[in-house]
């Protein structure tokens, strides 16, 4: 499923925060949305899945109006997985994730069998099964982390909108969940913070800075030190790793 987001301006605080960004993301393609902190990424996606009102600009998910759209309809086909996930109620690991299926259900109709199948998948692909009788409240940042995508991947979305997902991650668990959603193959839209693991995960990638979407290209015409230089104010060089044959980022320390 296509997502067409076109001239998007969100203004908090009468600052535009988001600056006329216009962005497409294919079927089944994976986007990286990147720039430097306070840029406006998370502000972006936030106005994209409805958590934050433009001023301007239009959202289209499919032949889906997603800006006039109701909320349910919405999250039918679109599942987010966002930067903060703290709750003051506690549940089960199995309860939340069991909210991915809401959407799909009448009111107060009760959980089938099936969900519960499905429910069992999604922990097990991001290696939680055993924690359904977990309270959520006393698990750590990644595995929170971890649930919120395993809702998201019960929820059978047909495009997912990922804020920085990786954060509070291992090294092992962010390749782990990278590589969940990008073999879920739908459309992907993602703010994501580590440029290698954006150079190799993404198929294209939007730049930010300072509210404005200042380029946009395959990773590899993309990241280059110029670019890099210009975006997040440091001095880099561009290599081939040996290993993996991927883009690979070395940073010159600040003198």
């Amino acid at each position: 499923m296509e997502l067409r987001a076109e001239n998007m301006i969100v203004t908090l605080a009468n600052t535009d925060i988001v600056n006329d960004i216009s962005i497409r993301v294919k079927n089944n393609q994976f986007v990286g949305l990147i720039g430097p902190n306070g840029c406006g990424k998370s502000t972006l996606l936030k106005s994209i899945y409805k958590v934050i009102k433009s001023r301007e600009g239009s959202i289209h998910l499919g032949d889906l109006d997603v800006l006039n759209s109701e909320p349910r309809s919405v999250s039918r086909i679109m599942g987010v997985v966002g930067q903060f996930n703290d709750l003051s109620f506690d549940f089960t690991v199995e309860e939340m994730v069991l909210m991915g299926r809401t959407p799909h259900k009448k009111f107060m109709e009760r959980d089938t069998e099936e969900d519960h199948k499905i429910v069992t998948s999604a922990l097990e692909q991001v290696s939680l099964n055993g924690y359904e009788d977990r309270s959520y409240l006393t698990l750590s940042g990644g595995e929170k982390q971890r649930v919120i995508l395993a809702r998201a991947i019960a929820q059978q979305p047909s495009f997912l909108v990922m804020d920085e997902p990786t954060n509070h991650l291992d090294i092992k668990y962010q390749l782990q969940i990278l590589s969940i959603v990008k073999q879920m193959n739908i459309g992907t839209l993602a703010a994501l913070h580590d440029l290698e693991l954006a150079a190799e995960y993404c198929d294209y990638l939007y730049v930010m800075k300072q509210g404005k979407l200042v380029s946009q290209g395959t990773p590899k015409e993309l990241l280059t030190s110029q670019l890099i230089g210009e975006v997040y104010d440091v001095s880099c060089e561009i290599y081939t790793n040996p290993v993996t044959g991927g883009l690979g980022i070395a940073y010159l320390p600040l003198l």
